[in-house]
């Protein structure tokens, strides 16, 4: 049904771009009048209504839309200056027939392309800022502009065709609430962020989980201390939400050094009472070889450099007692494997990890498209940052993977960049994880 509507609008565009051809060829001014004010008015429908979508979210049927426009510019310009080309070799027009056929073709689609453009400028998620610089730039430039368009087009139908797939599988199951845990969901951050409302950690999974019901929270410790005091700052987060809500106990879901965090303060600091459930997310457990090679490699002056870099830029978003060199070198291998000795598994608390690979430099952004080569040498198979087996703990370990080069990176898991990843909807994935929970009785 979507391509006959994007042929239909095809054959109108290109009807209204070849309007002239119907007044120069037939000679006659009624019936070519008719079909002009009838082209008119569907060229109108056309440019606000482009195509019809099964989908709930406005904005991503104005992104299908803009897609399929610029789909239709690129074939209808085409169609156009192969009629131009015949009518100059025929040469059985009037010079001021070419000028009018030209700028008729030339209007028509340049409002196509600009009512496309602007559509998936302003509603894309998926294309970033470099791939609308770019294709902005070399807009004026021949052949390199058809080629970011090519770019375009393709990365906003993806988009378009992946979220109307999202939106259907939650229409499916509207009102049913699978998500809607026994215990509230803690989200615990890794290091070097913070839980923010404007710029959320975790992607678009929070409103996902909570569309299904789930009754979420933030850890909101800072972003870079030691294991010891990233734990007592969530201990004391952790026992702030049971005596605010009355909930007895909490699930955890934890990010990478969260990971860490959340087994000291269930551990050490007398929280594993509040917790019914552990699920880590690429946490190092058994900590990363490259980070203590690095360590190890590094000057002292050049680390002391790097922390104050740090930790004085992070006091600007809201840190107090920030510290780098705490925080990173607590995920040193030697670091964990001394961790695990001495932070045991709460009884009672059902533990479960989840990890990701990465399958080569490319398959995600700065700076893990730099570390992954060198983790990989040092570490083995890893998501950028942290090897696979280093991501194991608890009862049950699930891998995601996906085909073809790209695979999951660190960031990629949590959905801090936004990308869809075909093979991977990670908002689908956590929506079943903590779907799971639900069923376990937690």
């Amino acid at each position: 049904m979507k391509y006959l509507f994007l042929l239909l609008d095809f054959l109108i565009i290109c009807g209204a771009s070849n309007i002239p051809l119907l007044f120069f060829d037939s000679g006659r001014v009624l019936l070519p009048l008719i079909i002009t004010i009838n082209l008119a008015v569907a060229f109108i429908l056309i440019n606000i209504f482009p195509g019809i979508y099964k989908t709930r979210k406005t904005r991503f049927k104005i992104l299908a839309g803009g897609a399929d426009l610029l789909l239709i510019f690129v074939l209808s310009t085409t169609v156009d200056a192969v009629i131009f080309i015949k009518m100059l070799l025929s040469g059985g027009y009037e010079v001021w027939q070419y000028i009018v056929y030209a700028v008729t073709a030339v209007v028509v689609c340049a409002a196509v392309f600009w009512n496309g453009i602007i559509r998936v400028y302003l509603t894309s998620g998926q294309l970033g800022i470099t791939l609308r610089v770019l294709g902005a730039v070399f807009g004026m430039f021949p052949i390199i502009n058809i080629i970011f368009l090519f770019k375009i087009i393709k990365r906003t139908q993806r988009e378009a065709a992946y979220e109307i797939r999202h939106d259907a599988v939650e229409k499916a199951r509207e009102g049913q609430n699978i998500c809607a845990t026994k215990y509230p969901v803690l989200l615990v951050h890794g290091v070097f962020f913070r839980d923010r409302d404007v710029f959320n950690y975790w992607g678009r999974v929070p409103e996902a989980l909570a569309l299904n019901g789930a009754t979420l929270y933030y850890g909101n410790q800072q972003s870079a201390l030691s294991v010891k005091d990233s734990a007592a700052e969530l201990a004391a987060r952790i026992k702030q939400i049971i005596e605010e809500t009355g909930c007895e106990k909490i699930n955890i879901l934890a990010h990478s050094k969260g990971g860490l965090d959340s087994r000291y303060a269930l551990s050490k600091l007398d929280c594993g009472k509040y917790v019914a459930t552990l699920t880590t997310v690429n946490t190092p457990h058994r900590g990363c070889i490259f980070v203590e090679q690095i360590f190890n490699k590094l000057p002292e002056n050049v680390q002391q450099k790097m922390a104050a870099a740090y930790n004085a830029a992070s006091k600007v978003v809201g840190d107090t007692t920030p510290d780098f060199l705490a925080a990173v070198g607590d995920l040193r291998e030697s670091a964990c494997l001394e961790l695990n000795k001495n932070v045991p598994d709460c009884d009672g608390v059902y533990y479960q990890s989840i990890g990701s690979v990465a399958r080569n430099a490319k398959s995600g952004r700065f700076p893990l498209d730099i570390s992954y080569p060198f983790v990989k040498k040092t570490d083995g198979e890893n998501d950028g940052l942290v090897s696979v087996e280093s991501m194991k703990w608890g009862r049950e370990f699930r891998l995601i993977t996906v085909k073809g080069k790209r695979g999951v990176t660190h960031a990629d898991v949590i959905d801090l960049n936004r990308e869809n990843i075909e093979g991977f909807d990670v908002r689908e994935y956590f929506v079943q994880v903590i779907a799971e929970l639900k069923n376990k009785g937690f």
